[in-house]
């Protein structure tokens, strides 16, 4: 029990002199009933305090609300925009993951494979494949996803697919030579088969300037080909061509994959080796949505041969082979165009399927080797 103040004057300093007045006994008995303690002088700082609430309250102003830290409130009383804005993105964040919870890693509410759209494209091919690639899920092509279903959706899109290896050089053919020889064929490749207006049917000029007019029997055929399409004279044997009176693209994107090597040619020069498959979706050109694809692999070799030993053009490709394989295309008409079949069209009759049924996206497969009309496994 706290000690009853004493009668006698305090020892320490205070701001007067005569004695301290007593407090009578009663009275000091029923305070210590009630509170427990003896009541403690305030500090100075609780003094000053006291004081300022004492003069907000007359000016009539409200303190604080208990715990109210700067995590609460701006300077101004408003929430601060920093938090704010925090708040909305993570709600944001939340709704997305929400409506597509694949986007977290490990899909921890149980969904399902990603979208096979927004999957990361594949590395560029750098050997000859050994087999098909994997079948994809069965899901119908439309205008939003042409490649939906097709291992093309993981392919390079357009030219970004035809990436030219470093050049180097070959014994006394000079690396400048060598990555002369790529650029052309690559030149050629692109018009040939990724020129929109090539493959509406338009000439395929760039393509045929980095042809030798020299070589026999090549340029001279190409041009008879496009003059007059026959099943001799065949345009598409080099060139990607639609009807744009029967179809049109379904979309900006051809899809591309593949690649090229070089080598020492036999004709003191340089050897190209080119192998790519082109993707092309299409529509009907009569308004309708529905997509199909057709799948054309070209195999070109090409030589850059020494003008000082050969009679050539300087700058220019000789061509030694040029293989087509087209995959969903009518192989019965000879007009110089590709005839893609759409999966609603009912069978026409013509010429009867005599070949096997293949993969188009197989690029193991050797062609050229037949020319035998066959049937596709999957497009």
């Amino acid at each position: 029990m706290a000690d009853k103040p004493s009668d006698e004057p305090s020892s320490g300093s205070g701001s007067g002199s005569g004695e301290e007045p007593s407090v009578p006994d009663e009275v000091w008995e029923k305070f210590l009933r009630d509170h427990g303690s003896a009541p403690k002088e305030p500090s100075a700082r609780a003094r000053m305090v006291t004081e300022r609430l004492r003069q907000q309250e007359a000016r009539g102003e409200s303190p604080a609300g208990w715990r109210a830290g700067p995590t609460a409130a701006g300077r101004n009383g408003r929430p601060r925009k920093g938090w704010a804005v925090l708040g909305v993105l993570l709600a944001a964040v939340v709704a997305v993951v929400a409506m597509k919870p694949s986007l977290l890693p490990g899909h921890p509410f149980g969904a399902g494979d990603p979208d096979p759209a927004a999957a990361s494209p594949l590395p560029a091919e750098t050997a000859a494949p050994t087999a098909a690639p994997s079948s994809a899920d069965p899901e119908t092509p439309t205008l939003a996803r042409p490649f939906a279903g097709s291992p093309a959706e993981r392919w390079a899109d357009g030219e970004a697919g035809i990436v030219l290896p470093k050049a180097t050089a070959l014994g006394s053919v000079s690396k400048d030579r060598v990555e002369l020889a790529l650029r052309q064929t690559r030149k050629l490749l692109v018009d040939a088969n990724l020129n929109p207006k090539v493959l509406s049917g338009a000439r395929p000029e760039a393509a045929l300037s980095v042809l030798d007019p020299k070589q026999p029997g090549v340029v001279d055929d190409l041009e008879t080909a496009l003059r007059a399409p026959s099943e001799k004279n065949d345009p598409l044997s080099l060139f990607s061509r639609f009807d744009p009176k029967e179809v049109k693209p379904a979309g900006e994107v051809v899809k591309v994959r593949g690649r090229i090597t070089f080598g020492k040619g036999d004709f003191a020069g340089v050897a190209v080796h080119a192998d790519y498959t082109f993707v092309y979706p299409v529509v009907r050109a009569d308004g309708s949505t529905e997509v199909t694809r057709t799948i054309v692999r070209r195999v070109i070799d090409a030589e850059f041969p020494d003008p000082t030993h050969y009679r050539t053009t300087p700058g220019r490709l000789n061509l030694v082979r040029y293989d087509e394989d087209a995959g969903n295309s009518a192989c019965d008409v000879h007009d110089g165009y590709l005839h893609p079949r759409f999966p609603s069209q009912a069978p026409t009759g013509g010429a009867t399927s005599t070949g096997p049924s293949v993969d188009p996206y197989d690029r193991s497969r050797v062609i050229g080797q037949d020319d035998a009309c066959g049937t596709v496994s999957r497009t």
